[in-house]
């Protein structure tokens, strides 16, 4: 079986530093089911392509006792698709012999370990029974561009039906880490015989591997279930864990509060939602999208307008969105106003279906809680995928701190706050984001000009040519 990894950021040899693999060499490593190999088919710093090829024995197979089970018959247990069709030997094998980069660890190249680099990947055989649709729907919502060949059987196999075999091409733009945790969790999900023995360290796999992107992932308990093989115990205890993973953000009530302590004076919160609305309401748009809704106060603002027919509030706290069908009164609206606002659960970092075809998008106080990784696969995620008319994107003006007394100096406003842009570097990432997208830019003050300093606020209205 091979995979092979390729990507065209520059310095792409970079990829030989992060894997610990050398370029210039053939590897080869024992494994207890076959041997694998690492080579690089191609090697220069505009392109560079790993490749791993890991050949398994099935004789070893059979008397290891980690060959299939199938009720085929004896011959079975030697002739089977375990030496060509990817499965979980493979996720096994990328464990054992990309350990370091898996780990995300690199002390040669340690500036480059989270970097965002453009990736291409193949599995030129991967076994599914059920279809493209399953490979689409466990790889599309992290933000891959999926495709998908079926490997065509041998015509002569009388009643052979349709392959089940596809040759897998995977592009996208992450840290090599989470792309290698992405294969190493989801391909054992396409395997239904899942080859080494199960306990409950499995589901401490699960989660050490899945702990940063699978929480938020929309299929996450059709992963659990077929990575655990329905192990009903092991299941609930990975999903328990992931809901609370998932619910870490929601434990932020403290430092919200200390926020709006400190904005109080201002009412910075209402004009910040005031002037949304009046971007949004202006730009006609009739499907409105709020992202990282929280409790729903833009929500309740947005179901004033009768302009707005369908509006749509994502959070990836649970807890949240309870607070925002309270805040709503969802259970007393009448038919006609329930019928337009809807609440749902998502990442604001993974490819989401549900979010295409809106006319306009609000994103408030949201990006500044997003480290750089994650911030670019929101781009694409919005920018890229969603790609509504209008987009709306308000965070907080880093020159306007020092008006704050109580505020001590280089401190942020919010605790999880992972950076407070100036002026400039806002202008800086709103141009290049709209120009790699295909939008154009304005920017707007929020609250009150200061000189020298600006507004406390800065809103970003990004909108289709």
């Amino acid at each position: 079986m091979l995979l092979t990894i390729r990507t065209t950021t520059v310095p792409a040899l970079d990829l030989g530093y992060l894997l610990h693999k050398h370029p210039d060499r053939l590897q080869t490593f024992s494994l207890n089911f076959g041997t694998a190999h690492v080579f690089y088919p191609e090697a220069g710093e505009d392109a560079c392509t790993a490749a791993l090829l890991v050949e398994v024995d099935p004789v070893a197979l059979v008397r290891s006792r980690k060959g299939p089970s199938g009720d085929g018959g004896a011959l079975d247990r030697y002739v089977n698709d375990r030496p060509y069709a990817a499965s979980s030997f493979l996720s096994v094998a990328i464990a054992e012999v990309f350990r370091s980069a898996l780990a995300g660890k690199c002390n040669e190249k340690a500036e480059a370990l989270g970097r965002v680099m453009n990736f291409e990947v193949r599995i030129p055989a991967i076994a599914c029974r059920h279809g493209d649709d399953l490979l689409r729907r466990l790889f599309e919502p992290l933000g891959y561009d999926v495709s998908l060949t079926p490997v065509p059987l041998d015509p002569e196999l009388a009643g052979a039906g349709a392959s089940r075999y596809f040759e897998l091409g995977l592009r996208g733009a992450f840290t090599l880490k989470d792309l290698l945790q992405h294969l190493y969790v989801l391909i054992p999900v396409l395997d239904n015989e899942k080859h080494y023995w199960f306990g409950a360290d499995e589901v401490e796999k699960l989660l050490a591997k899945g702990g940063d992107w699978l929480a938020a992932h929309p299929e996450r308990e059709l992963i659990a279930r077929r990575y655990l093989r329905y192990r009903r115990s092991l299941v609930d205890a990975a999903i328990e864990q992931m809901s609370a993973d998932a619910a870490d953000v929601e434990d932020l009530g403290v430092a919200e509060a200390e926020e709006e302590q400190l904005e109080k004076g201002l009412s910075l919160n209402e004009q910040r939602l005031g002037s949304a609305l009046a971007v949004l309401k202006s730009s006609g748009a009739a499907r409105v999208l709020d992202l990282g809704c929280g409790e729903g106060r833009l929500l309740r603002l947005l179901l004033g307008e009768k302009q707005f027919t369908e509006i749509l509030g994502m959070d990836v706290s649970h807890r949240a969105l309870e607070g925002a069908a309270r805040h709503l009164h969802l259970d007393r609206l009448s038919d006609w106003q329930k019928n337009r606002v809807k609440l749902i659960q998502g990442s604001l970092i993974y490819r989401d279906e549900r979010l295409a075809g809106y006319d306009a998008a609000a994103v408030i106080e949201v990006i500044e809680h997003l480290d750089p990784p994650r911030l670019r696969a929101f781009e694409r995620v919005l920018f890229e995928f969603a790609r509504p008319r209008t987009i709306v994107v308000t965070t907080p003006n880093r020159d306007y701190n020092v008006m704050w007394e109580s505020l001590p100096a280089g401190d942020f406003r919010h605790r999880d706050h992972r950076f407070e842009w100036s002026r400039e570097e806002f202008e800086s990432w709103a141009r290049t984001v709209a120009g790699r997208f295909g939008y154009r830019v304005r920017f707007l003050p929020v609250g009150p000009e200061a000189p020298q300093v600006g507004a406390p606020t800065q809103m970003g209205v990004f909108e289709k040519p």
